[in-house]
């Protein structure tokens, strides 16, 4: 998992998803998937409107892009008035159960030059969709691609004939994913920032996660509601909490724990900043079910940014994920036995 340095925001999920080329010479095509990440699922088309039709027909089907927002009603009245929007937090990181989370045409890259449409007319034919899009160019084509860019058509363009191009390609599509991700959260990041989940707009901590996640290897992420933290899971589906408290959070904390008669090495620790507890059991507080504590907490972290931040990393009990988890690594292997029960289509 890449960042963009200069997003200074943590989007409130991010995960793997396609990469489609669009380009109707098939040997450029088969030669560009060949020699891009493996790591990165591919989608090939040489034709643009068979390309147009399958991407429209994936995010009507298959996508799993959402607000968790439920309204509700009065149960006797259902007047209008008293309908009121709840968050329901947990549907983002249950997307782990989700197979079709990997199957989103996230990155499009199009040839300008084909004989059925153009790519700036391609991308044109996507504006309404939230994927991402990247122009190849010739030489001849930069100026188009120039004023294709300047006129929000596209996001990127990258020139077909540079020594680096596949290079420069796959950082491009790493950029391109993230902004896909900030965009598809940026409402609800803004609304979660404003209560319990402040950490999502605090630059140090998208620093921080960003160190983790390049230190273990993880490879997708998903706010997780209590307690309060980021659920990091390797390709292989390994599933690790980096629960997050404040200085205010660790006051709760011992609050809880006084009002149970906890151990005092628990009490000072949790008031002094030294761990970080994760007392499943208790639904994330300290309660009698948790009277061997040392089993529920580790060493703090510290993260200064806006306030003081305490973090560590907890192995995430299977039976709280309640299903199994769908691993990209697992996606990974059945993409590559099976592109078109995958995907809809073959795979060229």
């Amino acid at each position: 998992m890449t960042f963009n340095p200069q997003d200074r925001n943590l989007s409130v999920f991010h995960h793997p998803i396609l990469t489609v080329l669009v380009d109707d010479s098939k040997s450029f095509i088969d030669s560009l998937a060949f020699q891009m990440d493996p790591s990165r699922p591919v989608v090939t088309f040489t034709d643009p409107r068979e390309a147009l039709q399958w991407i429209r027909e994936t995010y009507t089907t298959r996508s799993t892009g959402f607000l968790p927002v439920r309204v509700t009603h009065d149960d006797l009245t259902f007047l209008t008035e008293r309908r009121t929007v709840q968050l329901d937090i947990d549907r983002i990181y249950r997307q782990i159960h989700d197979y079709n989370r990997f199957v989103q045409p996230g990155v499009i890259v199009v040839d300008y030059s084909m004989p059925q449409m153009n790519g700036l007319e391609f991308c044109q034919a996507l504006q309404d969709l939230p994927c991402k899009t990247i122009l190849l160019t010739g030489t001849a084509d930069e100026g188009i691609a120039v004023q294709g860019f300047n006129h929000g058509l596209i996001d990127r363009y990258v020139k077909k004939h540079d020594s680096n191009m596949v290079e420069r390609l796959d950082q491009e599509i790493d950029a391109l994913q993230q902004q896909y991700f900030a965009t598809l959260s940026r409402t609800l990041r803004d609304l979660l920032t404003r209560h319990s989940f402040s950490f999502l707009s605090d630059p140090a901590i998208c620093e921080r996660v960003r160190q983790v996640t390049a230190r273990y290897g993880f490879v997708e992420y998903y706010l997780y509601p209590n307690p309060a933290g980021i659920l990091m899971l390797t390709a292989q589906g390994q599933a690790t909490l980096m629960v997050i408290e404040t200085r205010a959070g660790l006051i709760n904390q011992v609050e809880s724990a006084e009002a149970y008669d906890a151990p005092a090495a628990l009490i000072e620790g949790l008031r002094e900043g030294r761990i970080v507890p994760f007392f499943w059991p208790g639904n994330g507080m300290y309660t009698p079910a948790c009277i061997d504590w040392e089993q529920y907490c580790l060493p703090a972290e510290r993260c200064e940014g806006r306030e003081d931040y305490f973090y560590a990393l907890f192995d995430l009990p299977r039976h709280l994920l309640q299903e199994p988890v769908v691993s990209f690594q697992g996606f990974l292997d059945d993409f590559a036995r099976h592109p078109e029960r995958v995907t809809g289509r073959a795979a060229r």
